[in-house]
């Protein structure tokens, strides 16, 4: 007789600490797009490989005998390089010992910086529609989200932003270039940011995941290239982002000594630290390899006026995209259903994977009607879909 399968006792289930969460879009859609046979343009990755040069540095890190623990705060080589970089860019000197931190990719600095500063009872203002990850970022760490919408063209609504600020905000989440509407903030907006913050203990909390993917001359202005903000903020990037390796889950953050203390306390008890001969490696590529980031706009902008102009031919309306590797697009002369409605069914009849625009949101506008294509791709897939989406 076989033996039978092994029944636990019944226990109550545990409270979810994030209750209203449950499988992401970007999951959903890209399950449906394999379903499908579609072309995903929905889940924000390339498909084309990165620099040879990167991926023989890590080789010769793991020969070369990197492949024990590195310093919780990361390899001393790749925090020099990024503070040459930053001051280079931006003109903020960060000291690579106290001030620059490698994590476990951006969304785990995002998380990190929240639960260092945030506590029962504070606010913090997002920015919305937002990437998807800072509300139950806000959640775990015991904040209040307040959530302040964009303007109707997807820019920040400064007045807006001015007017959530309240003795309970702690902290105010800023993503440029933004994810997922393409907008940037330009410079006059950061320095109205910095005069409005100037008076309060708000810390800033900078997403700049995209900073090297601007488009048409335009700059990307750094909460660490103003001395206001920089004092208070934690700058995040993303080595995934620049460098077309979203999956080694690679990132940074600076900020000051005294902000950095208290996520280092956190860093080292989250994932302590991160992978070392990648890290090896990056440090070696950004400093033998400067021009792959001041080459990336160009790169990209390329990428972007191809896939505009096919679709200009298309019924769908292009909205701005100044930088990020998405374009936001409004279908309501296509079809008059909703977000979601729409991209199940241009994933199953058009055969091009999308992604609502509503999915970034908490509460979505059921009247707009936009969704998000990310052109991150080879030239001959997004040849591929354009020839798909001709049929709007």
């Amino acid at each position: 007789m076989p033996p039978r399968p092994f029944t636990p006792p019944q226990r109550p289930a545990p409270p979810s600490r994030l209750p209203a969460v449950g499988t992401t879009i970007f999951t959903v859609m890209s399950a449906l797009a394999q379903r499908c046979g579609a072309i995903n343009l929905g889940q924000g990755f390339p498909d084309f490989d990165p620099d040879p040069a990167l991926l023989d540095a890590v080789t010769r890190a793991m020969r070369d005998g990197h492949n024990q623990y590195p310093p919780m705060a990361g390899v001393p080589a790749l925090r020099e390089a990024l503070s040459d970089k930053i001051a280079d860019l931006y003109g903020c000197r960060y000291d690579p010992g106290d001030e620059i931190t490698v994590t476990a990719g951006a969304t785990q600095a995002l998380l990190t910086a929240l639960l260092a500063v945030v506590r029962p009872g504070d606010e913090v203002i997002v920015l919305t529609p937002a990437y998807d990850a800072y509300a139950p970022a806000v959640e775990l760490a015991g904040g209040t989200l307040r959530e302040v919408a964009l303007t109707p063209e997807l820019g920040p609504d400064l007045d807006a932003i001015a007017a959530a600020l309240g003795p309970r905000t702690r902290a105010l989440i800023v993503n440029t270039p933004h994810n997922p509407s393409g907008r940037i903030w330009s410079a006059a907006d950061m320095q109205r940011l910095a005069a409005m913050l100037e008076p309060t203990d708000v810390v800033l909390i900078a997403d700049e995941v995209y900073e090297h993917m601007v488009y048409d001359g335009r700059r990307h202005h750094s909460a660490a290239a103003d001395p206001r903000l920089a004092a208070r903020a934690f700058v995040i990037s993303s080595f995934g982002k620049t460098y077309h390796v979203t999956g080694w889950k690679v990132g940074s953050v600076a900020a000051p000594a005294a902000l950095m203390r208290e996520f280092r306390k956190v860093h080292q008890f989250n994932v302590f630290t991160v992978n070392t001969p990648m890290q090896w490696a990056l440090a070696a590529y950004l400093r033998a390899t400067p021009q792959a980031h001041r080459d990336l706009p160009a790169f990209y902008q390329a990428r972007r006026d191809r896939f505009r102009a096919g679709l200009a031919g298309t019924r769908l309306r292009l909205l701005a995209c100044e930088g990020t590797y998405f374009q936001c697009v409004d279908y309501r002369d296509v079809r008059d259903v909703d977000e979601t409605g729409f991209c199940e069914w241009l994933t199953r009849d058009i055969g091009v994977a999308a992604i609502p625009l509503g999915a970034f949101e908490s509460r979505p506008d059921g009247q707009r009607r936009v969704a998000r294509l990310c052109f991150a791709k080879r030239e001959a897939t997004l040849d591929d879909a354009l020839r798909r989406l001709a049929v709007l």
